[in-house]
């Protein structure tokens, strides 16, 4: 006998001044069949006045309050049940036995209680009509048999009691049911939005992080590419008048640097471009699937992007801008993962910039090492010498942060500080999933070979 709160609104609810009735409709149906109940008790009690000789208003008025009492059902169906079988020997309540019986089968009332309250019905309603049929039969001429009153009792009995206990079970249970479906639609709507703003956040942290990606990619480019066009340039204007051979090859260098940065961005704005076409950055929902044309646009970014075995002409190109690049590798060079070797090529890339932003002219020393399941790499510099014409360079401060993200997102370690000369050290482990899938695959390989 519940109802949820969007049936409420729905049906208009005036809880708040029609006591326990939740909708005007049921509050008039309850009076009307109050009404018509104590109508007909009334009348019934009339007959009853005379057979219990007892005076007429005394009967009406008992016949009036006890099928009154059927406007109680939806509060206290058990009280409107227990009054129809008090009165059923007063041979009155049809219509209250037979509506209480149904609202006491579809409330929530426990069963043991609505079995208990049904059987108090039909025994009472067969001992009445066993008695009446018995006392008709013994005054009549016609003699109809034993077996006669005992199932005419059991039929009336059954007849009354059976069909509004059965239907009250049958939309109690159908009641039930729908407010148990209507609450799971609500939960599952609940849970729907929960996805959709959890689908939406994932889409925006991938939007973020690409174009984070984008911007580290960006810096690195620009930074490296137009830090050594600066020395280059620096001396070029030093050794103009002094050594013009030596400045058109600063010159050459300068060019070859320009062209490598504009093919480098040219590149990157293309991927952007890509992802824009993908992945729109607006205000309104995107669909994940976008976000996934997006992801495979910046995997494929990075299968074509800088590798280890590129450090060595950075190191080259470094050494072209006057800087002393010491480059020592240990372990056997392998093919790593391609965002491995790309990270790798990217820390080294912006620790040389780095150098030629602060410490012109110093000593670096770059190390690459091959181990079991990782790559390891290091740059340190000696401090400037005080010599070497400073070049000027502008620092975004992004450098560092940029290169923890990258090693970090990988998994890896990632440290950098003064050393104790006074130069700076950066240092990063990356971890190598395709080294650990060699080695199992190479322990597979010899477990066969014995097994063989």
């Amino acid at each position: 006998m519940t109802v949820t709160g969007a049936d409420q609104e729905a049906t208009g609810l005036t809880s708040r001044g029609w006591w326990w009735w939740e909708r005007r409709r049921s509050a008039v149906l309850d009076v009307s069949l109050g009404v018509s109940s104590a109508l007909e008790c009334a009348l019934e009690g009339v007959n009853f006045a005379g057979d219990a000789g007892i005076a007429v208003p005394a009967g009406v008025v008992l016949g009036l309050v006890a099928g009154a009492s059927l406007v109680l059902r939806r509060r206290w169906p058990i009280a409107v049940v227990l009054v129809s079988i008090a009165v059923t020997p007063a041979s009155m309540g049809f219509l209250l036995s037979v509506v209480g019986l149904y609202t006491l089968a579809a409330s929530d009332v426990p069963r043991r209680i609505t079995a208990a309250l049904a059987g108090m019905s039909v025994a009472g309603t067969f001992i009445v009509t066993f008695v009446r049929m018995h006392q008709s039969v013994a005054r009549g001429d016609y003699d109809p048999g034993l077996w006669y009153v005992p199932l005419v009792s059991v039929v009336m009995s059954l007849g009354i009691t059976g069909p509004p206990l059965l239907y009250g079970l049958y939309i109690g249970a159908r009641r039930r049911l729908m407010e148990s479906l209507r609450e799971r639609a609500d939960s599952l709507e609940r849970e729907l939005s929960l996805l959709a703003d959890r689908a939406e956040e994932r889409a925006e942290w991938a939007r973020t992080e690409e174009r984070t990606r984008i911007a580290r990619e960006m810096h690195d480019v620009v930074a490296h590419r137009v830090s050594l066009m600066v020395v280059h340039a620096a001396a070029l204007q030093a050794v103009a008048r002094k050594d013009p051979e030596k400045a058109v090859r600063n010159a050459a260098l300068v060019g070859d640097m320009g062209r490598q940065a504009l093919t480098e961005l040219r590149e990157m704005l293309g991927v952007l471009r890509a992802d824009q076409q993908s992945v729109a950055v607006r205000l309104d929902p995107v669909p994940l699937a976008a976000v996934g044309a997006a992801a495979a646009a910046a995997a494929a970014a990075v299968e074509e992007g800088p590798c280890l075995a590129d450090i060595e002409a950075l190191v080259g190109q470094s050494r072209e801008a006057g800087m002393v690049v010491e480059l020592l590798v240990q372990g056997e060079a392998r093919g790593c993962d391609a965002l491995v070797e790309q990270t790798a090529y990217r820390v080294v890339q912006e620790a040389l910039t780095n150098v030629h932003k602060h410490a012109a002219g110093a000593k670096v020393r770059v190390r690459l090492a091959y181990r079991a399941a990782e790559v390891a790499m290091q740059v340190e510099n000696g401090p400037a010498d005080g010599v070497t014409a400073d070049a000027g360079l502008p620092s975004g401060g992004n450098g560092l942060v940029g290169m923890r993200e990258r090693v970090l997102a990988l998994g890896g370690v990632f440290v950098s500080g003064v050393t104790e000369e006074g130069g700076f050290r950066v240092s990063a482990v990356l971890p190598d999933a395709q080294a650990d899938d060699g080695q199992a695959q190479a322990l597979g390989d010899v477990a066969e070979r014995k097994t063989a």
